[in-house]
């Protein structure tokens, strides 16, 4: 069969099945939770407000929308969108851009907005050498001394290898740094001896030798500066802000958290179709936070608009496992049978850096009795990525860990395009979707109290 042929059929099965999750009649479970939100029937989205929560990264905002400019581009090549961008007019209000978009058969406009907690973690890294390596010790303690790191590992071995890759590579940079003041301080009681006396590296010239040590700091730093290479420093700092209160979110954040919680609210109340909320990462518990707070706050209604928390990459357990992590475990058993949203996890077991097709909810151990969400999803990229693609990214985990947010070759109902700026709310796209048979809902996690501590 001819290439273009080809993908003028898949074209036409996912509009097919595109319009069948927006426009035909849903499950009969799904149309009553949409009365019970007050919906009464499935609608077209003409407006959407979509708020991301960036994981653990210090970088300015600008480089998600670059992200989304380019990468919607690809998209709309591959599957027929029109996608257009242009930044958001006036200077209120969290930063984003304006999409305007024809997908399957519907016109929406969507404002996307970055919630932005950069400079927490920017202030998070700043370190010295040797306070980065007393950190090292002590989240490596934290995570093995209560039990958390045997469960992990247990649940998903691929992100706790992950894990132990700074550790490695700290000890390793340590230990080349020491390699390279042992030869300077050889070099330096060489010098130092009696004339004739030679290369004696018995000769007692110790002072000569210590001051070898004096290349350790410079050597490390060098190292330092090269950390967007080898992201050492950047990952441990990532674990040991989760871990650094024991699951606890430091009192800065959640701060950061209640200002992202008033800003969803106000957009709930305003003239829109769809607020959809996306965490990527780190993110998606800080949404899973964020939600619960806006929901309870409002008795447990979302407003006019329609509720859709998509997560992405997530890696859930390595915060709610912790023993101090009650109030991320509380907010999770609150949203998971809340009628007020649709949850979709989503992610991949070719990424490396999550929690891949394990039930944030059930392997935390605070799944209640109705539990209706997370519908918990598989991004697959080694079939909805060419071979070539796949092939070509597989080995860079940090950029597939991003795939999320990028073009897939052949999308499957997994099109990050289509839910930020199509015509479906995310409970009418995935109305009738199965759960992925692979997930993990078996109870991992060693501390499952939903109780605050005193």
């Amino acid at each position: 069969m001819a290439p273009g042929r080809d993908l003028s059929r898949r074209r036409a099965k996912r509009a097919m099945n595109s319009g069948r999750n927006c426009f035909s009649l849903c499950p009969v479970q799904v149309m009553r939770d949409q009365r019970q939100m007050g919906e009464g029937r499935a609608r077209q989205v003409q407006r959407r407000r979509v708020f991301y929560i960036p994981g653990y990264d210090p970088f300015p905002p600008r480089r998600y929308r670059e992200l989304y400019r380019s990468e919607a581009a690809r998209q709309a090549a591959i599957s027929g969108h029109e996608i257009r961008i242009a930044a958001k007019s006036g200077k209120d209000g969290p930063y984003g851009w304006h999409v305007t978009a024809r997908i399957e058969g519907g016109e929406t406009e969507t404002d996307v907005a970055i919630l932005i907690w950069a400079d927490i973690v920017r202030d998070s890294m700043r370190r010295g050498v040797l306070a980065t390596y007393l950190l090292l010790a002590r989240t490596f303690w934290i995570y093995l001394s209560t039990g958390v790191m045997g469960r992990l590992f247990r649940l998903r071995r691929g992100p706790v290898i992950t894990a132990m890759y700074p550790v490695v590579m700290l000890l390793g940079q340590l230990g080349l740094a020491l390699l390279a003041a042992a030869l300077v301080g050889r070099g330096l009681a060489w010098l130092a001896a009696p004339q004739g006396a030679g290369l004696a590296p018995w000769l007692p010239w110790w002072p000569a030798r210590l001051a070898g040590l004096a290349v350790v700091p410079p050597v490390l730093w060098w190292f330092r500066a090269l950390d967007r290479r080898f992201y050492a420093h950047y990952l441990l700092h990532d674990f040991a802000f989760t871990a650094q209160h024991y699951g606890e979110s430091p009192p800065a954040l959640e701060a950061r958290m209640s200002e992202f919680a008033r800003q969803v609210s106000v957009a709930l109340d305003s003239e829109v179709d769809e607020v959809l909320v996306v965490g990527h990462s780190s993110g998606a518990h800080l949404g899973v936070s964020v939600l619960a707070d806006v929901l309870r706050a409002r008795g447990g209604r979302p407003g006019r608009a329609a509720l859709g928390f998509l997560t992405l990459g997530q890696a859930v357990p390595m915060q709610s496992f912790l023993p101090r992590a009650t109030r991320l475990r509380e907010d999770l058993h609150y949203l998971a049978q809340s009628e007020a949203l649709a949850w979709i996890d989503v992610s991949a077991p070719g990424d490396g850096c999550c929690y891949a097709l394990c039930d944030p909810v059930s392997v935390s151990g605070v799944a209640p009795a109705g539990k209706r969400w997370p519908l918990v999803i598989s991004a697959a990229f080694s079939q909805t990525l060419r071979p070539e693609t796949w092939a070509r990214l597989k080995r860079r985990y940090f950029r597939l860990h991003f795939q999320y947010l990028c073009a897939f070759d052949n999308p499957g109902d997994y099109d990050y395009f289509a839910i930020t700026a199509g015509p479906c709310t995310l409970a009418e796209r995935f109305a009738g979707r199965r759960p992925s048979s692979s997930r993990k809902e078996a109870v991992l996690s060693p501390h499952t109290t939903r109780e605050a501590t005193a």
